[in-house]
């Protein structure tokens, strides 16, 4: 299957030898992960055999994100399923939440316990940590875009623009965490994520056994429930992660324990990121037929899948040690779909489409190359462990 793909070396030499001389370093001081989710995971990796690769560990996980982003996708596209304001949609059946919740579960603990497996079979190395970031900073979307589904575009819930904001934080939170990493040189996992992921297979638990109609109610204020989602998540963001990173920074920079980098070069990798956003919300937002309300999974995937590219392309740099890219190229595709769109509204929404195609195959791509790359320089192969090893 590889061999359809061209080779491309998105590598340079000095990523590889970069590579070469990584060590990871990580800090996880949420009580939920050390004192609950560990000792779990610690149990459950015993009843792994020695020869799973945990590189295949860490894919099957993300293919269990993958499922329910494509069944959410069948069962509602356009997400009016939980809205009594469409009955021309059916309800999502309550069997499919509950599926929902067994694949957060399963690729909850696969990605818990793909390091532990890695360190069991002595396989550690930064294909495996490169392969794990990457394919989580796609996660964030399809978990993200999936949980929009329980609440539907109804009363009770928050129309397409303003879920557009809240993947938005949380891709950008996520983003944050390896940008602190390119700094700091320390990856240290937010608390929010051990908190999110059980959240969301509890919300689809309760979805399963109550229906949708469960989370259609008001709180004083005027609260429903999917402001309160959103708010929770603004607050959370705010509160436990932007200010720890900015904080982490800075005590590295006191402390002269990071990479100590000058500001320009410290704050090179949100270029990328504030040109996606803009770029992309300046589209959304300015279109003259609303995209948006017509197809906003289209935007989500298409915005998650570029976002995941440049996301992989920080990652690569800050474990490689290296410069990180100011503007990737796969950006260039999105900011002339952007003006064509522009000079012909009448075709936004198919020029949208095409973008959401390109982007996918631009980043499935970019990571086959890579991976294949890195398997060369250190000889090894991506899903199986070498007898040695075993």
């Amino acid at each position: 299957m590889t061999r359809l793909i061209p080779q491309v070396n998105y590598l340079t030499q000095e990523h590889l030898t970069g590579f070469e001389n990584y060590k990871y370093s990580c800090l996880d001081t949420s009580p939920l992960s050390i004192y609950v989710m560990h000792p779990f995971w610690n149990k459950v990796v015993t009843f792994c055999p020695k020869w799973v690769a945990p590189n295949l560990l860490t894919f099957s996980g993300f293919l269990f994100t993958v499922l329910n982003f494509l069944m959410f996708a069948y069962y509602d596209y356009y997400y009016y399923a939980s809205s009594d304001d469409h009955p021309e949609y059916p309800p999502i059946p309550r069997l499919v939440f509950a599926l929902a919740a067994f694949n957060i579960f399963m690729a909850y603990t696969l990605d818990g316990i793909d390091g532990k497996q890695a360190r069991r079979t002595q396989t550690s190395g930064p294909l495996g940590e490169l392969f794990d970031h990457g394919l989580d900073s796609w996660t964030a979307m399809l978990i993200t875009v999936c949980i929009y589904s329980v609440f539907g575009r109804s009363d009770h819930s928050i129309p397409p623009l303003r879920m557009y904001f809240i993947l938005w934080n949380v891709m950008i939170n996520f983003y944050l965490s390896h940008w602190e990493k390119y700094n700091t040189g320390v990856l240290f996992l937010p608390w929010g994520y051990d908190a999110s992921m059980l959240a969301t297979i509890l919300v689809f638990i309760g979805t399963s056994i109550f229906g949708h109609e469960f989370w259609k109610f008001e709180l004083p204020g005027g609260f429903n429930a999917g402001l309160l989602f959103e708010v929770i998540l603004y607050v959370s963001a705010m509160v436990s992660n932007v200010p720890v990173v900015v904080w982490n920074i800075i005590k590295s920079y006191r402390d002269k324990t990071g990479k100590n980098r000058s500001f320009i070069e410290a704050m090179r990798p949100l270029v990328p990121l504030i040109l996606l956003f803009s770029i992309a919300t300046y589209w959304v937002t300015h279109s003259s037929i609303d995209i948006m309300e017509k197809d906003p999974r289209i935007i989500y995937f298409a915005t998650g899948t570029i976002f995941s590219n440049i996301c992989c392309r920080l990652i690569v740099s800050q474990m490689s040690n290296t410069r990180c890219e100011i503007l990737p190229w796969i950006l260039l595709p999105l900011a002339s779909a952007a003006v064509f769109s522009y000079l012909i509204p009448s075709y936004d929404l198919e020029i949208m489409y095409l973008t959401a195609i390109a982007a996918l195959a631009a980043h499935v791509h970019y990571g086959s190359c890579v991976v294949r790359q890195m398997c060369h320089h250190f000889r090894i192969n991506p899903f199986r462990i070498r007898e040695h090893s075993e």
